[in-house]
Protein backbone atom coordinates (compact mmCIF):
# COMPACT_ATOMS: atom_id res chain seq x y z
CA UNK A 1 0.00 0.00 0.00
CA UNK A 2 1.31 3.44 -0.93
CA UNK A 3 2.12 5.80 1.97
CA UNK A 4 0.90 3.27 4.54
CA UNK A 5 1.62 3.62 8.25
CA UNK A 6 3.95 1.16 10.04
CA UNK A 7 1.00 -0.68 11.62
CA UNK A 8 -0.73 -0.96 8.26
CA UNK A 9 2.40 -2.37 6.66
CA UNK A 10 2.53 -5.08 9.31
CA UNK A 11 -1.16 -5.91 8.81
CA UNK A 12 -0.62 -5.93 5.04
CA UNK A 13 2.32 -8.34 5.37
CA UNK A 14 0.25 -10.73 7.52
CA UNK A 15 -2.65 -10.55 5.06
CA UNK A 16 -0.35 -11.29 2.13
CA UNK A 17 1.09 -14.31 3.92
CA UNK A 18 -2.36 -15.59 4.89
CA UNK A 19 -3.90 -15.15 1.42
CA UNK A 20 -0.89 -16.09 -0.68
CA UNK A 21 -2.31 -19.52 -1.53
CA UNK A 22 -5.88 -18.35 -2.05
CA UNK A 23 -7.51 -19.35 -5.32
CA UNK A 24 -7.28 -16.82 -8.13
CA UNK A 25 -10.51 -17.92 -9.81
CA UNK A 26 -13.98 -19.11 -8.93
CA UNK A 27 -16.38 -18.39 -6.10
CA UNK A 28 -13.75 -18.56 -3.38
CA UNK A 29 -11.62 -15.96 -5.14
CA UNK A 30 -14.62 -13.67 -5.40
CA UNK A 31 -15.42 -14.10 -1.70
CA UNK A 32 -11.83 -13.28 -0.79
CA UNK A 33 -11.94 -10.08 -2.86
CA UNK A 34 -15.25 -9.10 -1.27
CA UNK A 35 -13.96 -9.78 2.25
CA UNK A 36 -10.82 -7.73 1.65
CA UNK A 37 -12.91 -4.89 0.22
CA UNK A 38 -15.16 -4.85 3.30
CA UNK A 39 -12.22 -5.01 5.71
CA UNK A 40 -10.39 -2.19 3.95
CA UNK A 41 -13.53 -0.04 4.02
CA UNK A 42 -13.99 -0.78 7.72
CA UNK A 43 -10.37 0.15 8.39
CA UNK A 44 -10.76 3.39 6.42
CA UNK A 45 -13.88 4.23 8.50
CA UNK A 46 -12.27 3.48 11.86
CA UNK A 47 -12.29 7.09 13.11
CA UNK A 48 -15.87 7.81 12.04
CA UNK A 49 -17.13 4.41 13.16
CA UNK A 50 -15.59 4.80 16.62
CA UNK A 51 -17.12 8.27 16.98
CA UNK A 52 -20.52 7.02 15.80
CA UNK A 53 -20.40 4.13 18.29
CA UNK A 54 -19.71 6.61 21.10
CA UNK A 55 -22.60 8.84 19.98
CA UNK A 56 -25.05 5.91 19.90
CA UNK A 57 -23.77 4.55 23.24
CA UNK A 58 -24.24 7.98 24.82
CA UNK A 59 -27.79 8.10 23.46
CA UNK A 60 -28.63 4.70 24.94
CA UNK A 61 -26.74 4.59 28.22
CA UNK A 62 -25.28 7.95 29.25
CA UNK A 63 -26.85 8.98 32.60
CA UNK A 64 -29.04 12.07 32.49
CA UNK A 65 -27.74 13.19 35.90
CA UNK A 66 -24.05 12.71 35.14
CA UNK A 67 -21.70 15.41 36.38
CA UNK A 68 -20.13 15.68 32.92
CA UNK A 69 -22.64 16.89 30.33
CA UNK A 70 -23.24 14.50 27.46
CA UNK A 71 -21.89 16.93 24.86
CA UNK A 72 -18.71 17.38 26.91
CA UNK A 73 -18.40 13.60 27.18
CA UNK A 74 -18.68 13.31 23.40
CA UNK A 75 -16.03 16.00 22.91
CA UNK A 76 -13.69 14.28 25.38
CA UNK A 77 -14.25 10.91 23.70
CA UNK A 78 -13.56 12.42 20.25
CA UNK A 79 -10.29 13.92 21.49
CA UNK A 80 -9.25 10.58 22.97
CA UNK A 81 -10.04 8.78 19.70
CA UNK A 82 -7.95 11.30 17.76
CA UNK A 83 -5.04 10.98 20.18
CA UNK A 84 -5.15 7.19 19.88
CA UNK A 85 -5.20 7.44 16.09
CA UNK A 86 -2.05 9.57 16.12
CA UNK A 87 -0.26 7.66 18.90
CA UNK A 88 -0.93 4.32 17.20
CA UNK A 89 0.30 5.79 13.91
CA UNK A 90 -2.99 5.07 12.21
CA UNK A 91 -2.66 8.44 10.51
CA UNK A 92 0.38 9.98 8.90
CA UNK A 93 1.53 13.49 9.70
CA UNK A 94 0.48 14.77 6.28
CA UNK A 95 -2.97 13.27 6.68
CA UNK A 96 -3.39 14.89 10.07
CA UNK A 97 -2.98 18.32 8.52
CA UNK A 98 -5.83 17.63 6.08
CA UNK A 99 -8.02 16.31 8.90
CA UNK A 100 -7.32 19.36 11.07
CA UNK A 101 -8.05 21.70 8.15
CA UNK A 102 -11.34 19.93 7.44
CA UNK A 103 -12.12 20.08 11.17
CA UNK A 104 -11.63 23.85 11.17
CA UNK A 105 -13.61 24.50 7.99
CA UNK A 106 -16.42 22.30 9.34
CA UNK A 107 -16.50 24.08 12.69
CA UNK A 108 -16.66 27.48 10.99
CA UNK A 109 -19.66 26.32 8.97
CA UNK A 110 -21.28 24.86 12.10
CA UNK A 111 -21.04 28.21 13.86
CA UNK A 112 -22.80 29.94 10.99
CA UNK A 113 -25.41 27.25 10.34
CA UNK A 114 -26.50 26.91 13.96
CA UNK A 115 -26.71 30.70 14.23
CA UNK A 116 -29.14 30.87 11.28
CA UNK A 117 -31.15 27.90 12.57
CA UNK A 118 -30.27 25.28 9.96
CA UNK A 119 -29.83 22.73 12.76
CA UNK A 120 -29.29 22.74 16.50
CA UNK A 121 -27.45 20.95 19.30
CA UNK A 122 -28.47 20.35 22.89
CA UNK A 123 -27.53 23.31 25.06
CA UNK A 124 -25.67 21.35 27.74
CA UNK A 125 -21.94 21.40 28.38
CA UNK A 126 -19.17 23.97 28.51
CA UNK A 127 -16.88 22.61 25.77
CA UNK A 128 -18.55 24.62 23.06
CA UNK A 129 -18.27 27.77 20.96
CA UNK A 130 -21.60 29.56 21.01
CA UNK A 131 -24.24 26.96 20.19
CA UNK A 132 -21.74 24.48 18.76
CA UNK A 133 -20.27 21.72 20.94
CA UNK A 134 -16.67 21.03 20.02
CA UNK A 135 -17.30 17.40 19.11
CA UNK A 136 -19.09 18.59 15.96
CA UNK A 137 -15.79 19.45 14.29
CA UNK A 138 -14.64 15.88 14.79
CA UNK A 139 -17.56 14.64 12.69
CA UNK A 140 -16.17 16.59 9.76
CA UNK A 141 -12.69 15.33 10.65
CA UNK A 142 -14.09 11.78 10.41
CA UNK A 143 -15.06 12.42 6.79
CA UNK A 144 -11.59 13.78 6.05
CA UNK A 145 -10.00 10.80 7.82
CA UNK A 146 -11.97 8.37 5.68
CA UNK A 147 -11.06 10.12 2.46
CA UNK A 148 -7.30 10.17 3.09
CA UNK A 149 -7.23 6.58 4.36
CA UNK A 150 -9.28 5.11 1.52
CA UNK A 151 -6.94 6.80 -0.96
CA UNK A 152 -3.93 4.80 0.17
CA UNK A 153 -5.65 1.61 1.36
CA UNK A 154 -7.00 1.05 -2.15
CA UNK A 155 -4.01 2.57 -3.99
CA UNK A 156 -6.44 4.80 -5.86
CA UNK A 157 -5.52 5.82 -9.38
CA UNK A 158 -7.34 8.07 -11.82
CA UNK A 159 -7.53 8.66 -15.53
CA UNK A 160 -8.58 12.01 -17.03
CA UNK A 161 -8.61 13.69 -13.63
CA UNK A 162 -9.49 17.41 -13.93
CA UNK A 163 -6.88 20.09 -13.38
CA UNK A 164 -6.46 20.60 -9.66
CA UNK A 165 -6.72 24.37 -9.81
CA UNK A 166 -10.18 24.01 -11.33
CA UNK A 167 -11.24 21.60 -8.59
CA UNK A 168 -9.97 24.06 -5.96
CA UNK A 169 -12.06 26.84 -7.50
CA UNK A 170 -15.19 24.66 -7.50
CA UNK A 171 -14.57 23.47 -3.92
CA UNK A 172 -14.13 27.07 -2.74
CA UNK A 173 -17.37 28.06 -4.49
CA UNK A 174 -19.19 25.13 -2.86
CA UNK A 175 -17.96 26.16 0.59
CA UNK A 176 -18.93 29.78 0.00
CA UNK A 177 -22.41 28.77 -1.17
CA UNK A 178 -23.10 27.01 2.13
CA UNK A 179 -22.98 30.51 3.63
CA UNK A 180 -24.16 32.84 0.89
CA UNK A 181 -27.32 30.98 -0.12
CA UNK A 182 -28.99 32.30 3.04
CA UNK A 183 -29.09 35.83 1.61
CA UNK A 184 -28.30 35.34 -2.10
CA UNK A 185 -29.12 32.85 -4.82
CA UNK A 186 -28.62 29.23 -3.93
CA UNK A 187 -26.16 27.98 -6.55
CA UNK A 188 -26.06 24.35 -5.44
CA UNK A 189 -27.53 23.07 -8.70
CA UNK A 190 -25.07 25.14 -10.73
CA UNK A 191 -22.25 23.80 -8.57
CA UNK A 192 -23.58 20.26 -8.91
CA UNK A 193 -23.48 20.70 -12.69
CA UNK A 194 -19.93 22.05 -12.45
CA UNK A 195 -18.88 18.97 -10.47
CA UNK A 196 -20.52 16.75 -13.09
CA UNK A 197 -18.74 18.50 -15.96
CA UNK A 198 -15.35 18.39 -14.24
CA UNK A 199 -15.36 14.78 -13.07
CA UNK A 200 -17.59 13.11 -15.68
CA UNK A 201 -14.60 11.97 -17.80
CA UNK A 202 -12.71 10.67 -14.74
CA UNK A 203 -12.42 6.96 -13.99
CA UNK A 204 -11.22 5.75 -10.61
CA UNK A 205 -9.19 2.54 -10.17
CA UNK A 206 -9.08 0.80 -6.79
CA UNK A 207 -6.89 -2.17 -5.93
CA UNK A 208 -8.62 -4.72 -3.72
CA UNK A 209 -6.51 -7.88 -3.40
CA UNK A 210 -5.62 -9.40 -6.74
CA UNK A 211 -8.23 -7.44 -8.61
CA UNK A 212 -8.36 -3.81 -9.60
CA UNK A 213 -11.84 -2.44 -10.00
CA UNK A 214 -12.72 0.69 -11.88
CA UNK A 215 -15.75 2.93 -11.81
CA UNK A 216 -16.80 6.42 -12.85
CA UNK A 217 -15.50 8.92 -10.32
CA UNK A 218 -18.95 10.48 -9.97
CA UNK A 219 -20.39 7.09 -8.95
CA UNK A 220 -17.75 6.81 -6.24
CA UNK A 221 -18.64 10.31 -5.01
CA UNK A 222 -22.33 9.39 -4.88
CA UNK A 223 -21.59 6.21 -2.93
CA UNK A 224 -19.62 8.09 -0.28
CA UNK A 225 -22.34 10.76 0.00
CA UNK A 226 -24.97 8.05 0.54
CA UNK A 227 -22.83 6.45 3.24
CA UNK A 228 -22.47 9.80 5.05
CA UNK A 229 -26.22 10.40 4.73
CA UNK A 230 -26.92 7.07 6.44
CA UNK A 231 -24.47 7.96 9.22
CA UNK A 232 -26.23 11.32 9.59
CA UNK A 233 -29.53 9.55 10.16
CA UNK A 234 -27.93 7.54 12.95
CA UNK A 235 -26.42 10.70 14.43
CA UNK A 236 -29.71 12.60 14.48
CA UNK A 237 -31.56 9.57 15.87
CA UNK A 238 -28.97 9.46 18.66
CA UNK A 239 -29.69 13.10 19.44
CA UNK A 240 -26.22 14.42 18.58
CA UNK A 241 -27.99 17.23 16.69
CA UNK A 242 -31.37 17.78 15.06
CA UNK A 243 -32.97 19.66 12.19
CA UNK A 244 -35.92 22.01 12.69
CA UNK A 245 -38.38 19.53 11.16
CA UNK A 246 -37.28 16.94 13.72
CA UNK A 247 -38.28 19.11 16.69
CA UNK A 248 -41.50 17.14 17.29
CA UNK A 249 -39.86 13.74 16.96
CA UNK A 250 -37.19 11.98 14.99
CA UNK A 251 -37.74 10.93 11.40
CA UNK A 252 -35.28 10.23 8.59
CA UNK A 253 -33.30 13.21 7.35
CA UNK A 254 -34.69 14.73 4.15
CA UNK A 255 -33.26 13.18 1.00
CA UNK A 256 -32.32 16.67 -0.19
CA UNK A 257 -29.44 16.48 2.29
CA UNK A 258 -27.83 13.97 -0.06
CA UNK A 259 -27.00 16.85 -2.40
CA UNK A 260 -25.51 18.84 0.47
CA UNK A 261 -23.33 15.92 1.55
CA UNK A 262 -22.31 15.24 -2.03
CA UNK A 263 -21.10 18.82 -2.41
CA UNK A 264 -19.46 18.92 1.02
CA UNK A 265 -17.67 15.70 0.24
CA UNK A 266 -16.16 17.37 -2.87
CA UNK A 267 -14.44 19.79 -0.51
CA UNK A 268 -12.83 16.91 1.38
CA UNK A 269 -11.77 15.26 -1.89
CA UNK A 270 -10.03 18.44 -3.03
CA UNK A 271 -8.29 18.83 0.33
CA UNK A 272 -7.00 15.28 0.09
CA UNK A 273 -5.55 15.95 -3.38
CA UNK A 274 -3.42 18.68 -1.82
CA UNK A 275 -1.67 15.93 0.16
CA UNK A 276 -1.96 13.05 -2.31
CA UNK A 277 -1.97 14.46 -5.86
CA UNK A 278 -4.14 12.27 -8.14
CA UNK A 279 -2.00 9.68 -9.93
CA UNK A 280 -2.70 7.50 -12.93
CA UNK A 281 -3.34 3.85 -12.03
CA UNK A 282 -0.45 1.41 -12.09
CA UNK A 283 0.16 0.35 -15.68
CA UNK A 284 -0.94 3.69 -17.12
CA UNK A 285 0.68 7.03 -17.68
CA UNK A 286 -0.85 10.46 -17.49
CA UNK A 287 -1.26 10.38 -21.25
CA UNK A 288 -3.21 7.13 -21.33
CA UNK A 289 -3.06 3.36 -20.96
CA UNK A 290 0.07 1.34 -21.60
CA UNK A 291 0.03 -2.41 -21.10
CA UNK A 292 -2.93 -2.67 -18.79
CA UNK A 293 -3.59 -2.43 -15.08
CA UNK A 294 -1.19 -3.99 -12.64
CA UNK A 295 -2.75 -6.34 -10.07
CA UNK A 296 -1.70 -7.06 -6.52
CA UNK A 297 0.39 -9.99 -7.61
CA UNK A 298 2.55 -7.54 -9.65
CA UNK A 299 2.46 -4.67 -7.23
CA UNK A 300 4.53 -3.79 -4.27
CA UNK A 301 3.15 -4.71 -0.88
Amino acid sequence: MRNSTPLERRIDAVAHAFLRDASERGVRAGLVEFAVFVLKQAWACIFGAALLVVIVAARLWYPEDAVLARNDFLTTAAIVIQIVMVAARLETGRELWVIVLFHLTGTAMELFKTDVGSWAYAADGVLRIGGVPLFSGFMYAAVGSYMVRVYRLFDLGFTRYPRRWLTVVVAAAIYANFFTHHWWWDLRWVLLAAVGLLWFPTTMYARIWRKVIRMPQLAAFAGVALFIYLAENIGTWAGAWSYPDQADGWHPVALSKLVSWFLLMIISVVLVTLVYPPRPPAGETSSGPTDGIRTVSDAES
